[in-house]
């Protein structure tokens, strides 16, 4: 492609509103712009790089038994009613109306339209297992879209669904989705974990992300630094042991606390350990209201809490409700006399000798706190986020944290969908049952910005060989020069018949603009036809690495063949 046929526009300053270094480098070389926040086009340079990465998720999904098919991105109401989602999704669930004043949506993912599809065609046992996939745009209207492709209103993913006869059978293509996601990621050279997950409103146990490490990244994982294990940081659990005290119980006082509202300042005033505190929150689970206690060090995990009541929503009460069900504001909370309300504990609590909470009192607190004696729980789990330092939960090693971006998710929704949307299929024994379902997603356009944000320089991106744009840039210092431009498109093409595919800049600039936006858009070889155009020699660059090699046009094809043979 001759460059001055095709649009890319680069930008010699950073856009104000770009964060990250990702977002920055793709407006900055001309990959993308903003229409709207958290929508973008794919200019030139972009969509051929999202088409490589769209070939390589195709290839991968492929082999591993997957079937492509295209969804409407409109979705009908009736659908997501029928699965419960249209009331339970979110506020990111774009909803809109017909002239007719039929209720749609614009697919934020497909669960509902691919089960409706298939319970409509397989109606026995013989036809399963099936797996099906789309790459298309979806939409989630995000509260806060941000860090460009990162976390946008419209964005590309790859979503597939499988459907089994039994639980063996979707463990067996969950395996092979796994492997093809790690396959489409180690393709992609990205540097990323697969951690175990939570599944979130798509329902359904036994999920996996993955996620590209970077500082970037919004969510924690923590991983043993002894061995593989990973995980969301919400999902990990704690397998700390906690000893009692020996110490002797003293007698429950209150005191006055006045202004002292947090933990640290409780600690503080009181000159008591923040592993003496116990830390009282009021919990919305579902319908009715919960008190949760975990030690002053540490945090409540409410996707713990979500699955320890097998609820659908888990909120933290607000103030005024607090108020009106306890009588006090969040800092004074405590679970002393607290007999109408169900109590739960992290492990932690039990441990606490002659603690500290509040008296559910404004301005006091209870010392000399002991369970057992001053309150009941009705139960003691793992409610509390894991920390870094925390015993790795497979026994190998300590959790450390690091940021990740998702990528990828596959889960086990088994009959969640099937069974509130009646797919059913008729087994060996002519017995009806609900399809056992699974669900894979991948981020399209968020695996262009991870790479971008993994790939890049001081000078801007740098490309790997299978996902660039271009495999070489042809740079004719001078197109004034016939003998220039003669080798150049001698050479341009050379490499497109040998099948390279080559972004030639024959656009009338200085060199050091050519330059300059040659090392921004970043493709794999820099090919630089100068003063020596006459003797047939060209100038190679290697953009990762920087080396300059200088070879004549006949080598050209076989130098080219061996820096691209390893890639």
């Amino acid at each position: 492609m001759k460059q001055s046929m095709t649009l890319i526009p680069t930008l010699r300053e950073v856009p104000a509103d770009a964060e990250i270094r990702s977002h920055q480098l793709l407006l900055k070389a001309g990959f993308i712009r903003q229409n709207a926040s958290g929508v973008y086009s794919f200019l030139p340079l972009g969509k051929k790089v999202l088409q490589k990465v769209e070939q390589i998720v195709r290839e991968e999904m492929d082999r591993a038994g997957g079937v492509e098919l295209l969804m409407p991105a409109l979705q009908q109401a009736e659908l997501w009613q029928e699965s419960g989602r249209w009331y339970s999704y979110g506020p990111e669930l774009i909803r809109l109306k017909d002239r007719h004043g039929r209720e749609f949506s614009l697919g934020p993912t497909h669960e509902e339209v691919i089960t409706s599809i298939v319970r409509d065609e397989v109606k026995s046992y013989k036809r399963l297992p099936l797996t099906l996939y789309q790459i298309q745009t979806k939409f989630r209207d995000e509260k806060r879209p941000r860090f460009g492709l990162l976390r946008g209103r419209e964005f590309v993913m790859k979503d597939a669904y499988s459907f089994h006869a039994n639980t063996e059978s979707l463990d067996e293509v969950y395996k092979k989705i796994f492997q093809a996601y790690a396959n489409i990621f180690t393709r992609c050279q990205l540097n990323f974990r697969a951690v175990i997950a939570d599944s979130g409103a798509m329902g359904g146990k036994d999920t996996h992300e993955f996620m590209v490490l970077s500082e970037v990244g919004e969510d924690t994982i923590a991983y043993s630094d002894s061995s593989d294990y990973a995980a969301n940081i919400e999902m990990a659990p704690v397998i700390t042991k906690y000893d009692k005290s020996n110490e002797t119980i003293k007698e429950l006082q209150k005191v006055e606390t006045k202004q002292q509202k947090t933990i640290a300042d409780i600690s503080s005033f009181l000159n008591t350990p923040k592993e003496k505190c116990i830390k009282t929150l009021l919990f919305k689970v579902d319908d009715k209201y919960v008190l949760v206690l975990v030690r002053g060090d540490h945090e409540v995990n409410d996707i713990k809490l979500k699955n320890l009541f097998e609820a659908q929503i888990v909120e933290l009460a607000e103030a005024d409700e607090t108020k009106e069900v306890l009588g006090c504001s969040v800092g004074s909370l405590g679970p002393v006399h607290v007999s109408d309300l169900e109590i739960v504990a992290d492990h932690a609590v039990e441990a606490i000798v002659n603690g500290v909470c509040g008296a559910n009192e404004e301005d006091y607190h209870f010392v000399n706190v002991n369970v057992g004696r001053d309150f009941n729980v009705s139960k003691f789990v793992d409610l509390r986020f894991i920390q870094e330092g925390d015993p790795s939960p497979d026994g190998q090693g300590t959790i450390k944290f690091a940021k990740g971006i998702e990528v990828g998710h596959v889960f086990k929704l088994g009959t969640r969908y099937s069974e509130a949307m009646n797919a059913t299929f008729l087994d060996e024994n002519g017995k009806s049952k609900p399809m056992i379902m699974g669900c894979y997603g991948i981020g399209v356009s968020r695996i262009v910005a991870a790479i971008a944000e993994q790939f890049n320089d001081e000078n801007g991106l740098i490309w790997p060989v299978d996902i660039a744009p271009y495999d070489v840039h042809l740079i004719p210092i001078n197109m004034k020069d016939d003998t220039q431009r003669q080798l150049s498109e001698e050479l341009y093409n050379l490499l497109g018949e040998n099948r390279y595919d080559v972004l030639f800049d024959d656009r009338k600039e200085r060199p050091g603009v050519k330059f300059a936006d040659s090392d921004l858009i970043g493709l794999p070889v820099r090919m630089t036809i100068g003063k020596k155009a006459a003797e047939g020699m060209v100038e190679l660059k290697i953009r990762k690495s920087g080396e300059m090699i200088e070879i004549h046009k006949d080598e050209l094809l076989s130098t080219l063949a061996e820096l691209f043979k390893n890639k």
